[in-house]
């Protein structure tokens, strides 16, 4: 991987670089797929305004070139991150990436965010050019690793939390276990709570796959996913009023072929999940489990609700 300096669509200092209207997406495809996907929810009511919200971004917002993100040592280790101050930049939104996703998958969302926001996106230990640490990989020590980041770099709460896939339980972890610290919570395409298995419940296949297939980093995170899960559940559960969930319509029955035995697909776990944030704002969008890359409009719109949604909260 080249070096962060050099890294990224563009060179740019700032979001104040030169503006283009059209952007290259990433075409990753993760291999996470969630088997509540369908029996979650229906599209809220609010999907209608959602949509439309999106539907002005794209026909009126600029789209700028992200700016690159660089290596630093911080607390005697590298770490990349990208980091984007503007004057005006206020709140602060922290992106938290999937399982085996690096930073540049928030590209697309981080080019139409706009100028009046502070922009954090970083790559875990192991990830990228961030130097590993021995530390376990659970999403206490994840979080925490963070949290110190962010202190280091002058950012201080609260924050908008912006989560994807295994980075939503992440998210989830902070918000429940640093309330006080968090404006409002967007998970996009999110993990939750038990739809895991524990790793010595896997099939006997996919122990192997984790073993001798997957990177130690991601593989010692997965074992850690179950028990991440368990600790948001003894956690005082967030103020679901200030979070905003995106769900993907699975494409096609591919894409839910990579489960390999290792989801609980039981009717109390998905319920449980249904259940986690009741006053959420739900939305049902079509794309795949990608949806910053497929459609980083809608989660610039989840993340412009969520910020309002946060003040209202602050201001009664």
């Amino acid at each position: 991987m080249q070096r962060a300096e050099h890294r990224g669509r563009a060179v740019h200092s700032s979001r104040h670089a030169a503006c283009r209207t059209a952007v290259e997406r990433q075409g990753a495809v993760a291999n996470h797929a969630h088997m509540q996907r369908r029996n979650l929810l229906t599209p809220s009511l609010a999907l209608a305004r959602f949509l439309a919200s999106a539907a002005l971004l794209l026909t009126f917002g600029s789209v700028c070139a992200a700016p690159s993100a660089t290596v630093e040592t911080v607390q005697g280790r590298r770490v990349e991150a990208l980091l984007s101050r503007p004057a005006s930049g206020n709140p602060v939104v922290v992106f938290e990436n999937g399982s085996r996703m690096t930073l540049d998958t928030w590209n697309g969302v981080i080019e139409r965010l706009g100028d009046d926001v502070t922009v954090f996106a970083y790559n875990r230990a192991g990830y990228g050019e961030s130097e590993p640490v021995p530390a376990q990989r659970s999403g206490e020590a994840i979080v925490e690793e963070l949290r110190a980041l962010l202190a280091a770099k002058g950012l201080k709460p609260p924050y908008v939390l912006v989560g994807h896939s295994l980075g939503g339980l992440y998210m989830q972890w902070f918000a429940s276990r640093y309330p006080q610290e968090v404006r409002s919570l967007v998970l996009v395409d999110s993990m939750y709570p038990r739809v895991i298995k524990k790793p010595e419940d896997f099939p006997w296949y996919a122990r192997l796959g984790k073993r001798w297939l997957l990177a130690r980093v991601v593989a010692e995170e997965i074992d850690q996913i179950h028990k991440t899960g368990e600790s948001v559940l003894a956690l005082p559960t967030f103020d679901d009023a200030r979070v905003v969930q995106l769900f993907n319509v699975p494409k096609s029955k591919m894409a839910m072929a990579v489960d390999f035995g290792v989801f609980d697909q039981s009717a109390s776990t998905r319920e449980l999940v249904r259940q986690l944030y009741p006053r959420a704002s739900k939305h049902v969008v079509d794309s795949s489990h990608q949806i910053q890359s497929d459609q980083p409009d809608l989660v610039v719109a989840a993340i412009r609700e969520a910020m309002a949604l946060g003040a209202a909260r602050a201001a009664n």
